[in-house]
């Protein structure tokens, strides 16, 4: 009987972390609205610009939150540094080198690069680092490192 008891509530503490996820394992992913967009707003495209560089992000239509915060039409930045093609929108956003995540809730940023070209873009993600329903990402800039 004390057993069946454990059982019971071990499923129920189990059920309880599983919010976010569906049936076989999919998590969920929240909602955007229509008319949502992230953009660089410094530097500008095809700029050529010194260490350490400035970025600012822009957001319109969309909270920006820290992550961990679940709330309807938020979520927080992702800087794409050189990404040839935009990640797998139904799994978390990477977190690498190429993937820098502003989980604070920041919008801007001091980064380091190399010498040289690079492309930059951003990639709102929720409160679980996923791309909304309707995938929020900016424009994808150049800039040329001195």
């Amino acid at each position: 009987m004390i057993n069946n008891i454990f059982k019971f509530f071990f499923l129920i503490i189990i059920f309880m972390n599983l919010d976010g996820v569906h049936s076989a394992g999919v998590v969920s992913r929240s909602d955007s609205n229509d008319n949502a967009k992230v953009f660089i707003i410094s530097p500008e495209n095809n700029s050529t610009v010194t260490n350490p560089v400035k970025i600012v992000f822009g957001a319109s239509g969309m909270k920006i939150v820290p992550a961990g915060v679940n709330e309807n039409f938020s979520g927080h930045h992702h800087l794409l540094i050189d990404v040839k093609e935009l990640p797998d929108f139904s799994k978390p956003i990477p977190s690498n080198n190429n993937y820098l995540h502003f989980g604070k809730g920041q919008k801007s940023a001091e980064i380091h690069l190399k010498k040289g070209i690079h492309t930059l873009q951003l990639l709102l993600g929720d409160h679980m680092h996923i791309p909304h329903t309707n995938p929020i990402y900016s424009e994808k800039i150049i800039i040329t490192v001195k």
